[in-house]
C-alpha cells in the first residue's frame, strides 16, 4: 500500500461533538419521518430518508473524515471537501424534504414553545423567501465561491482556524440557499417561475467553469502555502504551471483528436521528452519523466 494512502485511512480525527451532531440530527429527522410515513407512506418513502441520511454523511465526510486534515496537505484534496459541501450535502439534505420530519420529531413541548413561534414569525419566514429566491441566492453561492477562492482570502482561512471554519459555514449556508430553488423541498411552494431555474444553472455552471479554468491554467502559483509543504508528492497541478499532457492528460472525449499516438513534432509522447516551460522558477520542479510517470518534487534547496 502507497503510504500516501496508508497514512490518509490513519488520519481520521477526533471530532466527538460533530459525530454528536449527526446522530442527533438523524434521530430526529428518523423519528419524524416514521410519524408521517405511518400516515401517508407513499408521500414519505424511504429515498427521502435515504437522500437526507446520505446528506449528513456527506457532511461527516467532508468534516469527521481524512478529508478535513489532508485538506490544509494536498490542493485537490481540499477541493473535495468544498465540493462535499456546496454539490454534495446541499441538495441531498433537500431531497430529504426536512423541514416537515425533523419538526415531527422534536419532542412536543420544545417544538410548541420554542420552534413554532420561530417559524409562525414574519420576519423569519419574509427573510428566508428572500434569500431563497433565485436572484439573491445565486448572487450569494457566486460570490462566496470566488471570494474564499481568491488567493489573498484562501491563504489567510488556511492560517486562522476561525476563518477556515467560516469559510466552510459560507459554503454549506449559500449552496443551501442556492439548491433550494433547484430541489424545492416539501412543503415549498415558490412564487417564482420555474424557467428561472435555466439562467439560474446556466450562469452557475459558467461561473464555476471560468473559476476552475483559472485555477487550473494559471502560469503562476496561486496558493504559496502547499508549495512550501516539503516533500508533497503528487501536488495539484493547480499550484503550479500546467503540464503537457504526457499520461495522456487530454480528456477521454477529445482522444480521438488528440496527437497521443504519433511521436512526431506536438504528440505527447514528444512532448515528454523536452522541459517544461516554467515561468517565474516556482518552488515546484519536475523529474524527468519515468514510468512511474511524472513527479513533483518538494521546494528546491535554495543552499
Amino acid at each position: 500500500m502507497s503510504p500516501t494512502v496508508d497514512a490518509f485511512l490513519r488520519s481520521w480525527p477526533s471530532a466527538p461533538w460533530l459525530i454528536a451532531a449527526l446522530v442527533i440530527a438523524s434521530a430526529i429527522y428518523g423519528r419524524g419521518w416514521m410519524a408521517l410515513r405511518r400516515r401517508n407512506p407513499g408521500r414519505w418513502h424511504r429515498g427521502r430518508l435515504t437522500a437526507y441520511l446520505g446528506g449528513l454523511f456527506a457532511l461527516f465526510l467532508a468534516f469527521g473524515s481524512p478529508v478535513e486534515p489532508f485538506g490544509s496537505l494536498l490542493l485537490q484534496v481540499h477541493m473535495i471537501q468544498h465540493l462535499l459541501l456546496m454539490m454534495v450535502a446541499p441538495p441531498l439534505l433537500w431531497l430529504g424534504a426536512p423541514l416537515l420530519p425533523m419538526i415531527r420529531g422534536i419532542p412536543g413541548p420544545i417544538r410548541t414553545y420554542w420552534v413554532a413561534p420561530v417559524l409562525r414569525s414574519k420576519v423569519v419566514r419574509g427573510v428566508f423567501a428572500r434569500l431563497s429566491h433565485p436572484a439573491p441566492a445565486l448572487v450569494l453561492y457566486v460570490g462566496a465561491t470566488w471570494l474564499w477562492h481568491a488567493p489573498g482570502v484562501y491563504e489567510a482561512a488556511l492560517r486562522s482556524p476561525g476563518l477556515h471554519r467560516l469559510q466552510h459555514f459560507c459554503f454549506l449556508g449559500s449552496s443551501l440557499l442556492f439548491w433550494y430553488p433547484v430541489v424545492r423541498p416539501d412543503p415549498a411552494r415558490p412564487r417564482w417561475s420555474p424557467w428561472l431555474l435555466l439562467p439560474y444553472l446556466l450562469i452557475a455552471d459558467i461561473s464555476n467553469t471560468v473559476l476552475s479554468a483559472l485555477l487550473t491554467f494559471s502560469d503562476r502559483l496561486l496558493y504559496p502555502h502547499y508549495g512550501q509543504i516539503p516533500g508533497s508528492r503528487g501536488s495539484p497541478r493547480w499550484t503550479t504551471r500546467p503540464r503537457p499532457a504526457f499520461s495522456c492528460g487530454c480528456p477521454a472525449r477529445s482522444r480521438s483528436s488528440c496527437p497521443c499516438s504519433g511521436s512526431g513534432p506536438g504528440s505527447c509522447s514528444e512532448a515528454a521528452r523536452r522541459p517544461l516551460p516554467f515561468r517565474g522558477g516556482g518552488p515546484f520542479k519536475v523529474s524527468r519523466p519515468s514510468r512511474s510517470g511524472n513527479r513533483l518534487r518538494g521546494p528546491a534547496s535554495t543552499s
